[in-house]
């Protein structure tokens, strides 16, 4: 198994999680394609058991929507693996290039730095609702990632000079970074913000 490289090209079996709250939610299982065809969705938690990569792909693929909106969908968001494919790739080499390290690494950690710790949840008393500082879940601290990554993705791109591939290595770069620039980062900041106000 320590000869399949990613996207045969990088090798995964060196990289560790440094997180201890997602070692069991990020899975570098070594893959040529990182695709399944969703072959575990009928299993139970069958996210955890699918590739990182892959999950990135996916999520690529349906970027989810803002504000009960979707805003950026133009000649990108078209449910089409090939396409999705050829972007995270494209991505991941423009990382290398950039970084001189082994993207995947990159993008581990850009998700590690990433993901909330708190979330904000309303409850009601007596018909006034308060909001309630909680403990993400860490299956859903990767979902929230995933989501706002595939979303800066789009929204850097479309109608832009910028390729989605570009858009994508630059808010992976700047999440590893743990720059502000990243709108994944931003998003960890206003949501643990928020938890610390309402506690």
């Amino acid at each position: 198994m320590s000869d399949i490289k990613l996207f045969n090209e990088w090798d995964v079996s060196g990289i560790s999680v440094t997180d201890q709250g997602l070692v069991s939610y990020i899975t570098l299982r070594p893959v040529i394609v990182p695709k399944t065809g969703a072959r575990y969705a009928g299993n139970r938690f069958h996210k955890s058991r699918t590739s990182i990569v892959e999950r990135l792909i996916n999520k690529m693929m349906v970027a989810g929507h803002r504000a009960k909106k979707h805003k950026y969908s133009s000649g990108h968001i078209t449910g089409q693996a090939e396409r999705t494919y050829l972007i995270v790739y494209t991505a991941f080499k423009i990382l290398e290039e950039k970084t001189k390290k082994n993207p995947v690494a990159v993008f581990v950690q850009a998700v590690e730095n990433a993901a909330p710790r708190e979330e904000i949840i309303n409850i009601e008393y007596g018909g006034a609702r308060y909001p309630k500082a909680v403990e993400c879940a860490p299956q859903r601290r990767i979902d929230i990632v995933l989501r706002q990554m595939a979303q800066s993705a789009y929204q850097r791109s479309v109608n832009k000079k910028v390729s989605a591939a570009q858009s994508l290595a630059n808010e992976i770069l700047n999440a590893y970074e743990c720059k502000q620039d990243s709108q994944a980062i931003q998003k960890k900041l206003d949501l643990e913000r928020t938890a610390d106000s309402s506690r």
